[in-house]
């Protein structure tokens, strides 16, 4: 990365970082559509649902891994643009170590606590059945995952997106050749998919460590000298990544108890095909905030406070086209999208009515989400956390317990645009005190 290359290219720059983001972030979420795909088919709505059920687990997990990869990564990038290599290596190194070792110490207490998690859940006998199957495997995969996670922002920190990018395509081919594998002619069942999700993120692990053995050339790694400024800015920095996850993790867990209340299993299936749509344009926004967020860290780390403004400005143009462009897409193939997963009329159902609504919530949802990208990215930390805090957890729950009694299911599918709408207005408002701020 150079200023000049940024400054005069930057359309070119931005699409550069962020399509190979995007395309690993997709092929990433195509390993939950695809292990949906199989289990609908092979499993049946029951699994679909003891798998969404499990989901907090998951962005608990995805918490902590986007808190330290992200915080770690803003502080490298900084460190880098104002020339301190060897700071930006040290904090690379620590940043690693930290999600090893959270990781395993978050495994550990899930397991230690995976039967009250199930009675929480109040979940069916059958379900129950798929659920514990399913997790026991996905609590060991989960470590590595993040921890792929964090080797694939320092390779984008590198100006190497396509790299990991190629890595991500391996690792999907990977899971959808094992999951037909398990499932078609094993007959393993959802621990099948569960296994195979295991064994493909191990060889993206491996192909990654290999790269930072032998081919990278700033980060590398060299003996852990532990800082606590580090770890403390990194876990200020990564905040509102963590609170975002963690919002959504309590959000997931309302989100199911108040279906199972209004609808039952169907209305958690219907719910879960529909959010394979919203996972998979998050992680759309997702890779155009990663793509972005290293060259708004260099920009700002070399004191081009204007550059990292405009950076931000045209990637939220990117994303509000994007969601325009989804929506469109939904609204042609809708019908053909309800019958994919599952061969059950009133899921079917339920979802033809579903994507009508939700789907509004994509012309809203990338502007907040790279703003959050862009407060983090700068050392903003909260204002960053306000506007995941809004749309994750406030906003968001009070519209998950009230639209629903009010409306049934259709309240379920009016929480995210409704969420979303409210979420932008807090968004303008601290856009606009940030660039009335003189730089600090």
């Amino acid at each position: 990365m150079n200023l000049e290359s940024i400054r005069n290219k930057m359309v070119q720059t931005i699409l550069q970082f962020s399509i190979p983001s995007i395309i690993a972030m997709v092929l990433t979420s195509l390993i939950t559509i695809v292990d949906g795909f199989f289990i609908g088919n092979y499993v049946g709505k029951e699994g679909i649902a003891a798998v969404n059920l499990g989901l907090p687990i998951l962005f608990i997990y995805l918490g902590v891994g986007l808190m330290l990869s992200v915080g770690g990564i803003s502080i490298a990038g900084m460190a880098l643009g104002a020339g301190d290599i060897k700071k930006s290596n040290d904090v690379f190194n620590q940043t690693v170590m930290s999600t090893i070792i959270v990781s395993l110490i978050l495994s550990i207490l899930v397991l230690a606590f995976f039967r009250p998690i199930m009675g929480a859940l109040n979940m069916d006998v059958q379900v129950a059945s798929f659920f514990e199957k399913y997790y026991c495997i996905m609590i060991i995969a989960y470590p590595i995952m993040i921890v792929n996670s964090t080797f694939g922002m320092f390779i984008r920190g590198e100006g190497k997106p396509q790299l990991f990018m190629l890595i991500n395509i391996l690792t999907v081919v990977s899971n959808i050749f094992l999951d037909y594998l398990f499932i078609r002619w094993f007959h393993f069942g959802i621990e099948g998919v569960a296994t195979a999700s295991f064994i493909s993120l191990l060889i993206g692990l491996i192909c990654m460590v290999m790269f930072f053995l032998k081919k990278s050339s700033v980060y590398k790694f060299r003996r852990l000298k532990f800082s606590k400024s580090v770890l403390r800015d990194t876990v200020l920095n990564g905040s509102s990544e963590f609170i975002g996850q963690m919002s959504m993790s309590i959000s997931m867990f309302a989100y199911n108890w108040v279906i199972m209340r209004t609808v039952g299993v169907p209305g958690v299936a219907a719910f879960t095909i529909v959010g394979y749509v919203a996972y998979l344009f998050g992680m759309v926004i997702i890779g155009f905030g990663q793509g972005a967020s290293p060259l708004i860290s260099f920009s700002y780390g070399a004191e081009e406070i204007e550059l990292s403004k405009t950076i931000r400005k045209l990637t939220n143009l990117f994303v509000f086209l994007s969601g325009a462009a989804v929506m469109i897409i939904l609204s042609v193939v809708s019908d053909w999208f309800s019958n994919v997963f599952v061969s059950s009329e009133s899921v079917a159902i339920l979802i033809r009515s579903g994507l009508g609504i939700f789907m509004f919530s994509f012309l809203f949802s990338g502007i907040n989400t790279i703003t959050t990208f862009y407060f983090t990215s700068i050392g903003k930390a909260k204002e960053s956390a306000l506007i995941s805090s809004s749309r994750g957890l406030v906003v968001l729950l009070i519209c998950i317990f009230t639209l629903p009694s009010l409306f049934g299911m259709t309240g379920v599918w009016l929480v995210a645009p409704v969420t979303e709408a409210f979420t932008i207005i807090i968004t303008f408002v601290l856009i606009r005190q940030n660039e009335k701020c003189p730089a600090e």
